[in-house]
């Protein structure tokens, strides 16, 4: 009989492991904030190294018996390990510890859950939850698992395990058909704004780089945006204006981790879209960061799984206000320094974004008559006016910073041909 499993726990014990084949280096920051935007107390930590993982209980029976030493010491519940641990593993730990045994998986798993807001973000992790526990199912129903049968349970033969799984089968078939609809519609959103021609660029980056900071600055908007990770899991888009007036749809995407599951890859692939359909990334990077080449890597294997490996990129490298050594703006890499905080760097990063879609402002001179007052108007709202002077016909010489792009918008919406 295995060990029955409660609903509570938040007494958690950390249990982060090196393993050398294949390599994986836990980053204990990390992991700890992981476990604390769980909303779990952590009461104890272990650590161990292994040349590979043990097939039985992932980290041996000696750090077993540790680990069951330190869940009766501490009255602890709950063991998080900072890895991936197969069903056997899971279910052979909480035998032998007597504790709800989870891993990173489920983990982040449980964070995203609780972020979720919007209506297809919920869809998303209710897909990835239960991809991820209908092969373990077998420990919170082992005393389940025989035929049913007896006075009013006799059934088609099919065990109560059985019965879940095939339920589960078919609540993800149903949810995989409506984020299909999801992925369409976004695809039509998509396609609408291409025949408008407006470019899209996607914010892309580690989870706490500045991503959901960097975008209210850029859209004026107020999304969520704290000091944890995974902040924000929704995606949402904005339409900014760029110098000179041209305009970009800007979206904003979910954070990526070390080792995201790739449960959750798939089941995001609907919103991470975004990201590989996108004009232009805008790869966000916390500049001040120890581990920022690891985190760097990170986005660069996530952005390659979903198709967006050869999207182009602007490197933005945020919070240059923690690093004073450093000055805003473009260094010799083409890499753009800001901090999403005070606002420092900002007008480089959107003349970059500006160079990116092809809509760099340039200087230009345009003559109005004295009944194009709306071309005017629109001129002096959308572009940056640099002078203004009458001529001696008592027509308007106007000198405007705006992209080429953006002003033949502007001149077919007010029916001009031409800027001459």
């Amino acid at each position: 009989m295995f060990f029955e499993r409660e609903s509570g726990g938040e007494r958690a014990i950390l249990c982060s492991v090196s393993i050398r084949e294949p390599v994986y280096v836990p980053d204990p920051d990390e992991f700890r904030s992981l476990v604390k935007s769980a909303g779990a107390v952590i009461v104890g930590e272990l650590a161990a190294q292994r040349q590979r993982p043990s097939p039985a209980n992932y980290v041996g029976l000696g750090k077993v018996e540790e680990l069951a030493a330190l869940v009766e010491a501490e009255e602890a519940d709950l063991i998080i390990f900072d890895g991936h641990l197969s069903p056997s593993q899971e279910r052979n730990l909480e035998s032998q510890v007597k504790a709800r045994v989870i891993d990173r998986s489920g983990l982040i798993l449980d964070i995203f859950a609780s972020r979720a807001q919007t209506f297809e973000g919920k869809l998303q992790v209710e897909l990835a939850q239960l991809n991820h526990i209908r092969t373990r199912l077998v420990r919170g129903w082992t005393h389940l698992e025989r035929q049913k049968g007896g006075i009013g349970l006799r059934g088609p033969g099919e065990t109560q395990l059985e019965t879940d799984r095939r339920l589960i089968a078919v609540r993800m078939t149903s949810l995989k058909n409506r984020l299909e609809k999801v992925r369409k519609t976004r695809e039509q959103g998509r396609r609408a704004r291409r025949r408008n021609a407006l470019p899209t660029v996607a914010l892309v980056g580690y989870t706490n780089s500045g991503k959901s900071t960097l975008f209210n600055r850029l859209a004026e908007a107020d999304i969520f945006a704290a000091d944890q990770l995974f902040a924000t899991l929704d995606p949402t888009l904005r339409k900014i204006t760029l110098p000179g007036g041209a305009t970009t749809i800007l979206a904003d995407t979910v954070g990526f981790v070390q080792n995201l599951p790739h449960a959750l890859v798939d089941a995001f692939r609907a919103t991470l879209e975004e990201a590989a359909e996108a004009d232009v990334l805008l790869f966000i990077q916390d500049g001040a960061h120890e581990d920022r080449l690891m985190q760097e890597k990170a986005v660069l294997d996530v952005l390659q799984e979903i198709g967006a490996g050869d999207v182009p990129r602007i490197v933005v490298m945020n919070k240059v206000d923690k690093r004073p050594e450093v000055r805003p703006g473009t260094d010799e890499l083409a890499r753009v320094w800001i901090s999403a905080s005070t606002g420092a760097g900002l007008s480089d990063l959107k003349d970059a974004i500006a160079d990116a879609i092809g809509q760099h402002p340039e200087e230009l001179q345009l003559i109005l008559t004295p009944s194009e007052g709306k071309l005017r108007a629109r001129l002096y709202d959308e572009a940056d006016v640099l002078s203004e002077s009458p001529t001696n016909l008592g027509e308007i010489c106007l000198t405007v910073r705006i992209s080429e792009a953006r002003l033949s918008t502007l001149l077919r919406e007010v029916g001009r041909s031409s800027p001459h």
